[in-house]
């Protein structure tokens, strides 16, 4: 390649090509450094191939390099690296495949004609060798991520399609790339592959970076392969790859983690695949606990699955009646009813068989909206009268509470739910949020996640509603379900430091003590390594073999559902936002409660400690 600048002593040097003014010149010159770049087995072609990754990260869209090659261009040198191991050792080009692979995903994930580029010049060939896992996992990563944007589009699906073993290669990665992560990287210190690290890292953290990036990594790895077995999930014919038992079971359960918490995992896949009646019949086998609203109705609504699944779907979507619209849903409670409705008539017809308490729950549901309906063309003055009734039985559950008759507390809440008029939402928030609380003094987890669901879905806006998240995150914990306790807990949190209610202004972004306690403990049980380290005999850190996270937190420090926050004087009146809570009735208290780190320090002692 000629020399382009004559103050550089490297002729054919790509950032003299990229400086080069004259357009015809520097089109062509472009041309033959992608055309002899693969060729090339000096020591510069690392320099080069960085600047091209750089370049894709900003400039995704540009359509430069994808007219000159640059798709041919990558793949020869990731065929290169997996041939030629001593040119891969050589130097610094153990990066390259990496790199390589990382500029085809990022030109071709917004731009079918650049996939269509893409799949022309031979790209999934040399990436499915790296799914495989010829290299490592950081270039599985990478692989997987490319894999992925090429599958979204239906002009280079089939090419993808063709290639049988991407979609197996995937199931098996998504459910053991955790387990990869940890067992090769993440567990011992002293053999992490420096290459690893840097990429990781850029060169700027050290060990603790390492790990959390590490997690990071993990987590993309997992969800990228499941966005890419979702492309697949779409087309019926695949259905029964998928749909086996052993990752049907393990689906629900992959969440992500919270440094991925943008990305649908498990959640997502079980919502495509129950798209189709192939794929309900063998989820709907399944404990799918974890499942989202839509997942519920669609196996309800389908004849072969109803059945199967009623008993266990009607009492969690009971609660969730209550929610007016729910992102994209609009009037979400209304479909709830009426799904439920047409299954308690469809029994009739021997379609289905209720059980007694499934059969109970949708009546009463029924009955609440036939309540609504009368309400509505009752009298004000009458429905002041309930409303005031309400609130007497209500502060009688108060009293109740704070003598210690609980059972009767809960009794009384109940009470004051079957006056309180239904439009009253402020009201029915507190009046549920605090027979949540009874319920939890009551050793009834189950029943006090419904009751903080109900206040939750009430609440305006909706799944606000600071202390029936922090009931539920008690109930959840429990019940010894972490990742929903740990959500909750967060959510928590996040209301504590942004309320305007001027008896939190003290505690603005500080974090009461047993929150913090318990997020802690949460984050150990939802750890993304928990189930690797428990299987490969914990983790071996930095010149220490124990766990990362030291001492388990005493869990009798945080406080617990028996510390009430229900107030004893009785103080709230309907319709303030406000709860009938104690727990902020003085100033010592409150600074003594929240005076505490903030959620960033939460996080950053769970991966120092």
């Amino acid at each position: 390649m000629d020399k382009v600048s004559s103050d550089c002593p490297y002729p054919g040097c790509f950032f003299c090509v990229m400086k080069e003014g004259n357009p015809s010149k520097h089109k062509a010159s472009i041309l033959k450094f992608f055309k002899e770049l693969p060729s090339l087995d000096d020591d510069g072609q690392v320099l080069p191939i960085s600047s091209l990754w750089n370049t894709a990260m900003a400039h995704p869209n540009d359509q430069e390099f994808i007219d000159l090659g640059i798709f041919k261009c990558m793949a020869a040198p990731i065929w290169k690296g997996l041939k030629n191991r001593c040119w891969l050792a050589h130097d610094q080009n153990i990066y390259i495949p990496y790199y390589a692979a990382h500029i085809i995903g990022s030109y071709t994930m917004n731009m079918e004609e650049f996939a269509d580029s893409a799949v022309h010049a031979g790209v999934i060939p040399p990436l499915v060798e790296l799914l495989r896992g010829r290299l490592t996992w950081v270039e599985q990563r990478v692989a997987v991520r490319a894999l992925g944007h090429l599958a979204t589009y239906s002009s280079t699906f089939p090419a993808l399609a063709s290639h049988g073993e991407i979609l197996e290669l995937s199931i098996q990665l998504a459910m053991s790339s955790l387990e990869i992560v940890y067992s090769h990287f993440y567990q011992y210190v002293d053999r992490r592959l420096s290459y690893h690290c840097d990429l990781l890292t850029r060169g700027m953290g050290g060990v603790e970076m390492e790990s959390r990036k590490a997690e990071e990594w993990a987590s993309q790895l997992q969800c990228w392969s499941l966005q890419l077995i979702n492309c697949f999930a779409f087309k019926p014919e695949f259905l029964s790859t998928i749909c086996t038992p052993e990752f049907l079971i393990k689906l629900p359960r992959i969440w992500g983690g919270l440094v991925n918490e943008n990305s649908p995992a498990g959640i997502g896949l079980l919502r495509t695949i129950c798209h189709h009646k192939l794929g309900r019949g063998p989820v709907a086998s399944y404990d799918w606990q974890y499942m989202a609203i839509d997942c519920l109705l669609w196996l309800l609504q389908d004849p072969s699955t109803c059945h199967k699944v009623i008993d266990k779907a009607v009492p969690a979507l009971v609660d969730l009646a209550e929610i007016s619209a729910l992102g994209d849903h609009k009037k979400l409670g209304d479909t709830i009813v009426s799904v439920l409705q047409e299954c308690i008539q469809s029994q009739g017809n021997g379609r289905n068989s209720l059980s007694n308490r499934t059969k109970e729950q949708i009546e009463e549901l029924l009955n609440s909206r036939q309540r609504l309906k009368r309400e509505k063309s009752m009298p004000k003055e009458d429905l002041h009268i309930k409303q005031a009734a309400a609130l007497v039985v209500k502060l009688e559950g108060n009293s109740l509470f704070s003598s210690g008759n609980i059972f009767g507390a809960a009794s009384k809440y109940s009470e004051a739910l079957a006056l309180c008029p239904m439009r009253s939402k402020k009201e029915r928030v507190v009046l549920y949020s605090n027979r949540a609380q009874c319920y939890l003094l009551l050793q009834q987890p189950l029943f006090a996640i419904s009751d903080a669901t109900r206040a939750l879905c009430l609440h305006n806006p909706l799944n606000r509603h600071a202390k029936s998240l922090w009931r539920k995150a008690q109930a959840y914990d429990m019940l010894g379900l972490a990742k929903e306790s740990l959500l909750d807990a967060i959510l928590f949190i996040n209301e504590c430091s942004q309320s305007n209610d001027p008896d939190l202004s003290l505690r603005q972004n500080k974090v009461p003590d047993y929150a913090e306690r318990l997020v802690k403990k949460q984050m150990r049980a939802a750890w993304l390594f928990r189930e690797a380290a428990i299987k490969h005999g914990g983790v071996h850190c930095e010149g220490d073999a124990g766990d990362i996270y030291g001492r388990e937190t005493d869990d009798s420090e945080w406080e617990t559902a028996s510390e009430s926050d229900i107030g004893n004087d009785g103080r709230d009146e309907m319709g303030d936002d406000d709860d009938d809570d104690s727990e902020w009735k003085n100033e010592d208290e409150r600074k003594d409660k929240y005076d505490k780190p903030s959620i960033k320090g939460i996080v950053r002692d769970f991966y120092n400690c």
